[in-house]
């Protein structure tokens, strides 16, 4: 509870930092040093997600911590909420972001290139189930292996409830405007006659976007799903453990490649189920001279 309060108390405290100071910002200035523009900061989320650990590998191994670059932990909200007010007074900032989510599309952002591949050569989006589940429930293992889509699918279905639309009404409205692409993920899946199916997922937005629609796709067919919300590590434990049936929020192979391979033979990873994920840090695209990691310690 301790910890609760104070990383709660810590967020609100970024929040009212940025709050006060954000419009104060001088807009990017592209014929100074970027450094001193930002007080050396890359703008980070929680402490512990693998998208930090990656950050703060990068500032070494580019050799950033001696040019007095810093990550700085916050949270995903206060992050979100430091980048929209730079952006909007066209301010210099360096964040750690992700893809799929919709602050890359609605912030026009590009990510940085990472020659040393620290954030790794790519990501995707896997189906994961508990083992077992081929057997026990074949239906739901032929979904897991129909199920796939694109970023230029996910990215809009993200950015509508993100813009406040509820989400129940945004996924009802893509199903309905995707008929054969719905029709495609459930190719051979007989009518569900109430039979259930857990599915856990990662408290992110793409996450949350992403298994509702199969839960109301799979709703629709008949069946009864019940979706948890859990860490990352307490995700991995219950489908290694068989307490959660699947999952289609699985990132790999770097985000989640920790959990993967100490799962390797307790889980069952069905398939690549969106591709062109992706981590690292990035920049709003009106920043023209900041293409690559190494350009933050020489610009």
């Amino acid at each position: 509870m301790k910890k609760k309060l104070l990383y709660c108390l810590t967020s609100l405290l970024i929040l009212l930092l940025v709050g006060c100071s954000g419009a104060q910002l001088p807009q990017y200035q592209s014929d100074k040093a970027l450094g001193p523009q930002i007080n050396y900061t890359i703008t980070g989320i929680e402490a512990g997600s693998g998208v930090m650990g990656r950050a703060d590998q990068a500032l070494t191994d580019y050799h950033l911590k001696a040019k007095k670059w810093q990550l700085m932990t916050s949270s995903t909200a206060a992050m979100i909420s430091t980048l929209d007010k730079a952006t909007k007074n066209h301010q210099p900032i360096v964040v750690t972001a992700w893809q799929p989510h919709w602050m890359v599309e609605k912030y026009h952002l590009k990510f940085l290139k990472d020659p040393q591949h620290v954030f790794g050569k790519g990501e995707n989006m896997k189906s994961v189930a508990r083992l077992g589940l081929k057997k026990d429930q074949p239906e739901i293992y032929q979904f897991l292996q129909n199920f796939h889509w694109q970023l230029a699918d996910a990215t809009p279905l993200m950015l509508k409830i993100n813009r406040g639309e509820k989400t129940s009404k945004a996924i009802k409205d893509y199903i309905r405007q995707h008929p054969q692409q719905v029709k495609q993920w459930l190719k051979n899946v007989p009518q569900g006659q109430g039979k259930k199916v857990t599915l856990v997922y990662t408290p992110f937005d793409y996450e949350v976007s992403a298994t509702n629609l199969v839960k109301q796709v799979l709703t629709d067919h008949g069946y009864k799903v019940d979706i948890r919300q859990l860490d990352v590590g307490v995700m991995w434990s219950a489908l290694a453990s068989g307490s959660a049936d699947a999952t289609v929020v699985a990132e790999l192979p770097v985000t989640q490649g920790l959990y993967a391979h100490k799962y390797l033979h307790k889980v069952d990873i069905v398939r690549t189920n969106l591709s062109g994920a992706k981590t690292g840090l990035a920049v709003p695209k009106y920043m023209t001279n900041i293409n690559k990691i190494e350009d933050l310690k020489n610009k």
